[in-house]
């Protein structure tokens, strides 16, 4: 039985996983998952261990918010916690060219032109979390204060209800 090997955007993130000694699972999904929805759905948890990784244009630079999959990203909540005046949710080719990977399936790590990385501090309430990584494909799940620690990623309140 041979293994295949992991798809490159997929491999970038366990590779930078390894390298910072953390841990994470990541698996693999015969159904897609490029929803919050889906995610749940395919691993089995709720909406809310569900961490939505979500690119907004700041301007001047580019931050990446963490948000539970049950909840909406505030652009005024983001703006602040980014301390910028407004914050634009990125376009589909923005994501890629600014993150490395394809919209739904964005990882919070590693990536190549976010300046920051902003979580919601109601995923820390949780044992485990579920993040993109890299492919709609294959998730990852990992500790809350390890996926902070590793995307060096600032706590805010960041979220809102979905109404």
């Amino acid at each position: 039985m041979s293994i295949r090997p992991l798809p490159e955007p997929v491999e970038r993130v366990a590779r930078f996983i390894r390298e910072n000694g953390a841990e994470a699972r990541i698996e693999q999904f015969t159904t897609p998952t490029p929803t919050a929805q889906d995610a749940a759905g395919a691993i089995g948890c709720g909406l809310e261990q569900i961490v939505k990784s979500l690119l907004f244009d700041c301007g001047d630079l580019y931050v990446l918010a963490l948000v539970p999959g049950d909840r909406r990203a505030d652009l005024g909540k983001v703006a602040k916690a980014a301390s910028v005046a407004r914050a634009r949710v990125a376009k589909g080719g923005e994501v890629l060219h600014v993150t490395g990977f394809p919209p739904g399936a964005v990882a919070p790590f590693p990536l190549k032109r976010v300046e920051r990385v902003i979580g919601d501090r109601l995923l820390l309430t949780h044992a485990q979390v579920w993040i993109g990584a890299g492919s709609i494909h294959y998730m990852a799940g990992i500790a809350p204060a390890e996926l902070f620690r590793l995307a060096r990623a600032v706590t805010a309140d960041i979220s809102q209800d979905i109404a």
